[in-house]
């Protein structure tokens, strides 16, 4: 009787140094990615919406064609970059709603006009001109205000019931800061008048948290 002898198992596996050169490639990748929206920051605040690619890559140091390995063309860029500052802005926000140093009144205040330190040397006053030209990274910004306000809303339903404020239609507040960010964003009011946007922020949030009557 003849044994058959078993055919032994293969396993496949990557290289050690294989995983860790895809990682590092990956890494690389982010790395480059973030690098290019940060350049974009700097150059839209410098030349608003007039710089070129050409402009980021000489920034940077890098070739043109490096950039359009990331992004596709400059819309897709802005509408990335967009996100990148939104997520920024958020977790900002998650900070002040986590500090349990400050009271309920100021971290309300301080969510409502909350700008990271890096987005405030940004001229958002200047976003209205991406209108007509770069319509979805425009509705990308709006959408951005529109969305994500749990933890605004729960330090407003929070307020109420510690009786800080008035027991008002959430809703409607929401739609009033809402509307404002949209007003100040979509229009030159703000340059005409010489009003920073942070300044306009927080403008806005005396007037709805204090009101207009002296007492």
């Amino acid at each position: 009787m003849i044994k058959k002898t078993r055919k032994p198992k293969l396993v496949f596996e990557f290289p050690v140094e294989s995983n860790k050169k895809f990682i590092n490639q990956g890494d690389d990748r982010m790395e480059l990615k973030e690098r290019i929206m940060e350049a974009t920051i700097d150059e839209f605040n410098e030349k608003n919406l007039k710089f070129t690619m050409d402009d980021i890559a000489k920034r940077l140091g890098i070739s043109k064609k490096t950039i359009y390995t990331i992004f596709q063309d400059k819309e897709t860029l802005f509408f990335e970059t967009v996100d990148y500052c939104f997520t920024g802005i958020k977790e900002s926000e998650a900070q002040i709603l986590e500090d349990e140093t400050l009271d309920i009144m100021e971290k309300l205040k301080r969510v409502l006009i909350v700008l990271p330190d890096r987005y405030k040397s940004i001229d958002w006053r200047q976003i209205y001109e991406t209108q007509d030209k770069f319509p979805r990274m425009y509705h990308r910004i709006e959408e951005r205000i529109e969305n994500e306000w749990e933890g605004t809303i729960g330090l407003l339903e929070e307020a109420i019931r510690q009786g800080r404020i008035k027991p008002i239609s959430i809703p409607i507040f929401k739609i009033m800061v809402e509307s404002t960010i949209k007003s100040f964003l979509s229009s030159k009011n703000l340059i005409d008048n010489n009003i920073a946007y942070e300044d306009a922020l927080k403008n806005m949030v005396d007037i709805l948290m204090d009101g207009i009557e002296i007492k």
